[in-house]
């Protein structure tokens, strides 16, 4: 899945002239923390409300709260902006993206194109979106954790069994992350499932592999096995 598809195209922009105000009150209307910051048409840096709350405790701990207010007034975006802001380029993929964000400790960044122009942002929240997305987590339902043999056809075995139980699959994630050696973990998440079979279901699943946990979200019910 490409950044593209997932980051902020409408991106809310201030230039680096401008008051540092304009940058405040822009947060406060839209209900961001980040904005990229512009001069000529040129991504130069960004502001995050961080970099606003740093420039406030530096002024309060010199300046009564009079002078503050001027000090915060008079001061441009310029004067409190990151400048050379982590990026992400446009055709990154979103493990990417979220790769960079962890590793470089911010909460978003801006998105850029072959030429370095601004295309877009993508932020935390737009990961949790993608998460949320490839889980079918929308679709509520059921979901099961399995350590599975690692060899061809095993999640299918699995899958079939929920099938024949009237349950229909939304999503399969596999991964080798903690799994024992020679195994993987594979998490299905089904919805239409008949819960009244439930429990012949999880005894044929156990014949197929080592189940770790079941989690009803409709009915907000959970099993943990191991």
């Amino acid at each position: 899945m490409l950044v593209k598809k997932w980051m902020t195209k409408d991106v809310i922009t201030v230039d680096a002239g401008e008051p540092l105000q304009q940058a405040i009150n822009l947060m406060k209307e839209r209900m961001v923390q980040l904005l990229p910051v512009l001069k000529e048409g040129q991504l130069v840096g960004v502001i995050s409300d961080g970099d606003i709350k740093k420039a406030s405790a530096e002024g309060a701990a010199k300046l009564d709260v009079q002078d503050l207010l001027y000090h915060t007034y008079k001061k441009k975006i310029r004067d409190v902006m990151t400048k050379d802001p982590v990026t992400v380029p446009i055709d990154y993929t979103v493990d990417e993206a979220a790769q960079v964000l962890l590793s470089r400790k911010v909460s978003g960044a801006p998105v850029v194109d072959h030429k370095g122009r601004l295309a877009g942002i993508i932020t935390r929240s737009d990961i949790f979106k993608v998460l949320i997305s490839l889980t079918a987590a929308g679709a509520r339902g059921i979901q099961f954790g399995f350590h599975v043999r690692d060899k061809p056809g095993a999640a299918k075995e699995l899958i079939d069994i929920i099938r024949v139980y009237g349950g229909r699959t939304a999503s399969v994630l596999s991964s080798y992350e903690d799994a024992p050696p020679g195994h993987r973990s594979v998490f299905i998440r089904t919805f239409s499932l008949d819960r009244a079979k439930l429990p012949q279901v999880i005894k044929e699943l156990k014949e197929k592999a080592t189940i770790l946990f079941m989690v009803d979200h409709r009915e907000n019910k959970r099993e943990i096995f191991e």
